[in-house]
């Protein structure tokens, strides 16, 4: 599956291509997750649709999980969304009722929509899943609101049952490695050519990236 996914790529006709890695429960990848879509839209690129785990990438990377960071950290990452929710004019609650939350099987979900039905599908679908964390208070951890956000978006429920799947679990695990071996550190992250973009306030500097391409 991983190979026809490349080779699949590599026939695209874009001449641009942009690594996406993120986390479905990322606050900061839901407040930039529209603009990215947009911009890459409007630039002709390619999106490859990467979520991973971040779980197996902060040993590494020497990130923390949310809960293990100081206090001030933990406290200005709340100004921080509160700020940037405000500018972008993007409903955000800050501590919403179901996080911290299990990111994996939603992870797996994007992962075999992409497989399956495309990258502008997976996106559709993973814009549907942060919002569904950070703007309605829903549990993304539940199959049965995944399936719910699924179908909502237009997908075919078989994907559920693909998402379980060996073929998808080793796919998210491959797309992990990639990021690894990439540098990728947080989320979201935007990889031009080898270039890493961090975090969605860095996506006025990604868009001169692909402007000068």
């Amino acid at each position: 599956m991983y190979i026809n996914r490349l080779q699949s790529q590599q026939e695209t006709p874009l001449s641009i291509s942009i690594d996406y890695y993120f986390t479905p429960q990322s606050p900061w990848t839901y407040l930039g997750h529209q603009r990215f879509v947009q911009m890459a839209a409007a630039a002709g690129a390619a999106v490859r649709v990467l979520p991973v785990d971040f779980g197996k990438i902060f040993p590494i990377s020497g990130g923390l999980p949310l809960g293990q960071r100081a206090p001030q950290r933990q406290a200005y990452r709340l100004v921080e969304l509160q700020r940037f929710s405000e500018h972008l004019q993007m409903p955000l609650n800050r501590q919403p009722k179901f996080f911290p939350v299990g990111g994996d099987p939603a992870a797996r979900l994007i992962t075999a929509v992409d497989q399956q039905d495309g990258s502008a599908a997976a996106l559709a679908l993973a814009g549907a899943i942060f919002r569904a964390v950070w703007a309605e208070e829903r549990d993304i951890a539940s199959d049965e609101v995944l399936a719910e956000i699924l179908l909502a978006s237009g997908g075919d429920s078989a994907r559920m049952a693909q998402s379980r799947s060996p073929e998808t679990q080793q796919l998210y695990e491959a797309n992990t490695q990639q990021a690894i071996t990439a540098g990728v550190f947080g989320a979201p992250s935007y990889v031009v050519g080898g270039e890493i973009f961090w975090g969605q306030d860095r996506l006025d500097l990604l868009e001169k990236k692909l402007a000068a391409k």
